[in-house]
């Protein structure tokens, strides 16, 4: 069993940053795909950005390239998702994930999710 629980959402300006934390139970963190997904009201939720077991695979949803990026330390056992330029658009629930298999883009790909943190972007 893998428990997530993420932070640092937040209302933030339209062009402004903020960065989420996820931090994992469990020691077998780095077997781990971590992604992020994002669901915001009256939408499915959709992927943001996931990362394999080291940081030289990232992989993010074309809305989010270049503006997001996502890390992990698996030392600490916790992912981030740094968000900057961020857009109105990017308005939702964050959430933290972990995969045991090897897709990463679906929903479905993930095995354990966290209970979510709220992003609001103001215009």
């Amino acid at each position: 069993q893998v428990q997530l629980v993420e932070s640092g959402g937040g209302l933030v300006q339209a062009g402004g940053s903020l960065r989420l934390s996820c931090a994992a139970s469990g020691r077998t963190f780095s077997s781990y795909i971590m992604g992020w997904f994002r669901q915001a009201p009256g939408k499915e939720r959709e992927f943001v950005a996931a990362t394999r077991r080291t940081v030289d695979n990232t992989y993010y949803a074309d809305s989010v390239k270049g503006r997001f990026t996502i890390s992990r330390d698996n030392a600490k056992n916790t992912v981030y998702l740094q968000m900057n330029s961020l857009k109105p658009e990017d308005t939702a629930v964050y959430y933290c994930a972990a995969a045991r298999g090897a897709r990463l883009s679906r929903v479905s790909d993930y095995d354990y999710w966290g209970q979510g943190t709220q992003v609001t972007v103001s215009s």
